[in-house]
């Protein structure tokens, strides 16, 4: 009886191990297809997927190449993931009409259900991109543009465009780098950062920090829920409202500035020259500046409305409920 289950737990274990040693290969069921587009002059792309990751870079100004990656994770519960990625790789989905090219549609969901497709994609860099994932990260850099891009939950990597820039993500962050046009982008809970803006920035977070280096003009709209906001190089009109992070911004106000925080405080810095109309206020901190105002109505360490200069047009606003406010 003894030798029966010593025979029999032997059994059990080599089983045991013959089960794990099987699931990797089960679980990492994978399919590769290639393809090589011939387009004359610049290119209107449009690339999509379900939870893979997207890429974008510069390449032939004669083709597009296209590289993907199909997986089908835990397959060992969908019997069929194996013939319908073999599917795939015969029957990709591209659609080409002239220079527009579609990537990754497919007209029977089904097909990608249970599968996650990533695209590596070469472009001429004469295109404008547009481009969708459920949940993946996204990297788009060196072309002309526009880009449009939008993830519901990855990251989302945009840098060295030559025109304007509009991204989305679900919950990911945000990176914008050298863009030759206004931006618009938005987080339900990521962090933003623009950097090397030649143009104006739209911007907006659920609960993310925000960042922003311009350089040239052209106005400026941040909102977060509770993240910091830090600005340097602005050139036109400003407003940001966050609903208990910092805000520090520098730049020259061309345009009225009007900044806001729940309970942090707020710096701005302006050139030595600069003249506008100054309206601080904070319910439970101080005023700090170094610049000569005059001062109009009651002095007070929580509000403060003068003009700065020479006054003029311009009006910057600055208001917290419980920092301090500092204008250097």
């Amino acid at each position: 009886m003894r030798d029966r289950l010593r025979v029999a737990g032997l059994f059990l274990i080599w089983t045991m191990i013959a089960v794990v040693a099987a699931v990797p290969a089960l679980a990492a069921q994978e399919g590769h297809f290639d393809r090589t587009l011939s387009v004359t002059g610049a290119a209107d792309l449009m690339v999509q997927t379900g939870s893979g990751n997207i890429t974008v870079k510069p390449g032939d100004s004669s083709k597009v190449e296209i590289h993907a990656t199909i997986r089908a994770d835990h397959s060992w519960l969908n019997g069929d993931a194996s013939a319908r990625i073999h599917d795939i790789e015969t029957n990709p989905p591209i659609e080409q009409n002239g220079n527009t090219i579609r990537i990754g549609h497919f007209d029977d969901r089904g097909r990608e259900h249970g599968i996650s497709i990533t695209y590596d994609v070469t472009v001429p860099e004469q295109t404008k991109v547009h481009s969708e994932s459920g949940s993946g990260d996204e990297t788009i850099g060196g072309i002309a543009g526009p880009v449009d891009a939008t993830s519901g939950s990855g990251d989302l990597r945009v840098a060295n465009i030559g025109s304007a820039v509009h991204v989305r993500t679900g919950s990911g962050s945000v990176e914008l780098d050298s863009i030759k046009g206004s931006a618009r982008a938005s987080s339900g809970s990521g962090s933003i950062r623009a950097l090397g803006i030649a143009g104006g920035l739209n911007a907006s977070s659920g609960s993310g920090e925000v960042k922003l280096e311009q350089t040239a003009a052209g106005d400026v709209e941040i909102s977060t829920g509770s993240g910091n906001v830090d600005i340097k190089g602005a050139k036109g009109a400003v407003s940001v409202t966050t609903g208990s992070g910092e805000i520090n911004a520098q730049g020259v106000p061309s345009g009225d500035w009007k900044l806001r925080t729940g309970s942090g405080s707020v710096t701005v810095e302006f050139p030595e020259n600069a003249g506008f109309e100054l309206y601080a206020q904070t319910s439970s901190g101080n005023i700090e500046t170094k610049h000569a105002i005059s001062v109009q109505g009651n002095i007070s360490t929580h509000e403060l409305h003068g003009k700065v200069g020479s006054g003029g047009a311009v009006r910057v606003e600055l208001r917290t409920s419980s920092g301090t406010i500092r204008i250097l």
